[in-house]
């Protein structure tokens, strides 16, 4: 198994790091030791060394003021004194603070002798200070010549004789021992130089042999595996790759070709079924196309028939409006008494012709062949003069009115008619739907650019899941249908249609069983007071 290999691997590259840290590590730590070694033995060294010049310059002081007697000889002696014991307790610190070898067999430092020979230093000084002062006594005595003869004894035997040997013998060990450290030192770089290469050698070598190998053990299946990557990218989804080793790449061919054949089956069910969405589709386009050709013919009837219908109704409508006329230019009643009246009858059935002609209107709406009487209008005199025309419906069902108007005009440019009728519109459903002794209040305000006036009620109010479809041509909400049953439900598709050819909207919010609030903008015109009144535009 590659995983087998590979482990081999990897644990014998391991084991070469793990042995060559511990390598590295035992080598820092003896050459660590050897190089305290040194220093400890060159740091005693430097101690004796210095212990052997303040001690002779003690003894020099002390001679010359036996010689010389002189008060600078007494303070040099004082000072030599405190720095030869300085140095003798320095001594002593570096020698109790030195380490003895960790191994009873490593001779490096015999800490016992090196104890006994500061030992031996400090007796001396001990002795030879009691002997100088007996060569003081005998001189402060008066015996000058006893204790030069004393004094000299005491260099030759005592100084010469013992303590320079003394001395020698310190400092020539630590010498040796330095040196020792130095050579063990050497050595041990030298050893750890040729570990080194051999181990780096021998990791060098594994690392080799080892790549050598995987990547003959990893060359053969990977070129057949990149082979049918390349086979099934170009669509040949019938190739297969033939792996004989037992191992996890030859697992991943098996697993590769059983991907190849599913992909293939998925190929063919995916042609067959595309075979089978084109033939329902083309079924279906027939079947749309059959449908459409349908539908324009209702549509070509619909529109004949509401062109039908306008015509058949303008006829009586024309009839009522000029019976009118005739009555207000007839000579045998005053006209004084009903001249008012006849004249708002003129004006409503001209009003009517045009809700007459709504199923027109409609008809047109989707061919944008609307006509329109264009005119710049004063909104504020329009509202009110079309709120007293519908008064006469809020009367006749008990229902008040109310007005609030800005005092400036709001000029538009608009139909005047069609926008009389949107009013109509808004206020009979109204009048229609609200009930006996309620209130209506109509409310013109300018906000921006936009002239914006609302009609709100009283009345059966509409459900919430009706308002977004209230203004669909023949739509009625529910509780419409149930107050009555004479609605066809064209009246506010058409006051939107209106309204949007006038480049404005209308919205609605209303509470179920409170009344309702319908508010529309129209966009404001800025035009000067004598230029507004003879223009007009048709279109």
């Amino acid at each position: 198994m590659f995983r087998f290999r590979l482990a081999l691997v990897i644990v014998f590259s391991f084991s070469f790091v793990l042995f060559l840290g511990v390598a590295l590590y035992w080598g820092s730590n003896q050459v660590a030791l050897y190089f305290q070694r040194s220093q400890s033995a060159y740091d005693t060294f430097d101690h004796y060394e210095r212990l052997s010049l303040e001690a002779y310059r003690y003894f020099k002081h002390r001679m010359d003021r036996l010689i010389i007697d002189s008060p600078i000889a007494e303070f040099g002696l004082e000072l030599s004194k405190d720095r030869l014991y300085d140095a003798m307790d320095e001594l002593r610190t570096v020698v109790v603070n030195t380490p003895s070898a960790g191994n009873p067999s490593d001779k490096w430092l015999d800490k016992s002798a090196e104890l006994e020979r500061v030992a031996r230093f400090t007796a001396f000084l001990e002795t030879s200070e009691y002997q100088f002062d007996e060569v003081e006594r005998v001189h402060q005595e008066g015996n000058r010549d006893l204790a030069l003869q004393m004094l000299s004894k005491f260099s030759e035997e005592e100084i010469d004789g013992k303590f320079q040997p003394l001395i020698d013998t310190a400092i020539n060990a630590e010498r040796e021992r330095a040196a020792k450290a130095k050579q063990e030192l050497e050595a041990l770089v030298a050893q750890s130089h040729w570990i080194a290469i051999a181990v780096s050698s021998l990791a060098a070598l594994f690392s080799l042999t080892s790549g050598v190998l995987l990547l003959r053990g990893v060359k053969k299946p990977i070129e057949a595996l990149m082979k049918g990557t390349d086979e099934i990218a170009a669509g040949n989804l019938v190739y297969r790759i033939n792996l004989d080793s037992n191992d996890e790449f030859s697992f991943l061919a098996a697993h590769f070709n059983q991907m190849a054949q599913e992909f293939g089956m998925q190929q063919q069910k995916l042609r067959e079924g595309r075979a089978l969405l084109e033939k329902k589709v083309a079924e279906r386009t027939f079947e749309l196309h059959q449908l459409n050709e349908e539908l324009k013919h209702m549509d070509i009837a619909r529109r004949e028939l509401l062109a039908d219908i306008s015509h058949e109704l303008r006829t009586p409508i024309t009839v009522i409006r000029g019976e009118a006329e005739v009555t207000l230019r007839g000579h045998e009643r005053d006209a004084d008494d009903y001249k008012d009246a006849l004249q708002r009858i003129v004006e409503l059935a001209m009003q009517l012709g045009k809700y007459v002609n709504d199923l027109l209107f409609l008809a047109r709406a989707d061919t944008a062949n609307l006509q329109f009487e264009w005119d710049y209008l004063n909104l504020t005199d329009l509202i009110a003069s079309t709120v007293e025309d519908f008064q006469v419906m809020a009367q006749e069902n008990s229902i008040t009115v109310s007005l609030t108007t800005p005092d400036e005009p709001l000029w538009v440019r608009g139909d005047k008619q069609r926008l009389r009728q949107v009013l109509f519109i808004l206020g009979d459903n109204a009048c229609q739907y609200s009930k006996p002794g309620g209130h209506i209040e109509v409310t013109l305000w300018a906000d921006a650019n936009e002239a914006n006036f609302s009609l709100s009620d009283q009345g059966i109010g509409i459900p919430a899941e009706d308002l977004e479809r209230i203004f669909d041509r023949k739509f009625r909400s529910k509780n419409a249908l149930k107050s009555r049953d004479d609605g066809s439900g064209l009246g506010l598709p058409m006051a939107r249609s209106i309204l949007k050819a006038h480049g404005g909207h209308i919205s609605v919010s209303s509470t179920e069983n409170s009344g309702s609030l319908f508010t529309a903008s129209l966009p404001l015109v800025a035009i000067e007071q004598d230029t507004f009144s003879n223009e007009r535009a048709i279109s």
